[in-house]
């Protein structure tokens, strides 16, 4: 039987990051990825790592990595849910910018009332993406992905919209803004230069070219 279990912020931080790192290494997340996440000691880790294994959140094995449980699972997307949900909230409702909601959200997701977010949920309109294109998991931890690319992978002269970014650091968005660069936004891939490998793009009608470190950056699909 899956049960969301009662955790400490510290041990929900861990949570949380070990579900973003097994993303990319589902077969299991290096300890060493977690410290560098969180910024502590490998030591601080291993000690953690077996508490959360003690409540059944996670299976490690020294030198094998760390895979989340099924509860481990559930509770983590229920964090993430916390956090993207309090994001929307954020931009839509209290006319934050997407750069300035992150840090707060991070708060926000270790409120422990699940009436309150199912409200929120509700309230929102039962939102499936938050303000970085991210999918929201819903009350059951069901997420509902969208056919993406990164602009990096585009097929010339095809018209897509940008659905989301892989880099969500504050430097990045506010950059994004500077070009006129947000959700939504019609963007056409015109040419590459083999040089290096920056693009022309014509974004919403005007025309303007992008290094590929933002090509490799921004998620679009067909529109």
């Amino acid at each position: 039987m899956i049960k969301v279990i009662i955790m400490t912020v510290s041990e929900e931080n861990y949570i949380k990051v070990i579900y973003h790192l097994s993303l990319v290494s589902p077969k299991g997340v290096n300890t060493n990825a977690i410290a560098g996440m969180l910024d502590t000691k490998a030591s601080s880790v291993t000690d953690m790592l077996k508490k959360l294994s003690e409540k059944d959140l996670l299976s490690y094995q020294k030198y094998q990595g760390v895979t989340l449980t099924e509860n481990g699972l559930l509770c983590a997307k229920m964090i993430v849910r916390k956090h993207r949900l309090w994001e929307v909230f954020l931009v839509e409702k209290l006319n934050f910018s997407w750069d300035e909601v992150h840090e707060i959200a991070e708060e926000l997701e270790h409120i422990r009332s699940e009436k309150l977010v199912d409200k929120l949920d509700e309230f929102l309109g039962f939102p499936t993406l938050d303000p970085h294109g991210d999918p929201i998991p819903n009350a059951n931890g069901e997420i509902k992905n969208i056919d993406k690319l990164l602009l990096s992978e585009a097929i010339f002269n095809q018209d897509y919209i940008c659905v989301g970014v892989k880099n969500s650091s504050v430097e990045f968005l506010q950059y994004l803004d500077k070009k006129n660069i947000f959700l939504g936004v019609p963007i056409k891939v015109i040419s590459s230069e083999k040089f290096d490998h920056s693009f022309t793009i014509n974004l919403n009608s005007e025309t303007i070219s992008i290094s590929n470190k933002i090509a490799e950056n921004l998620y679009i699909k067909l529109r």
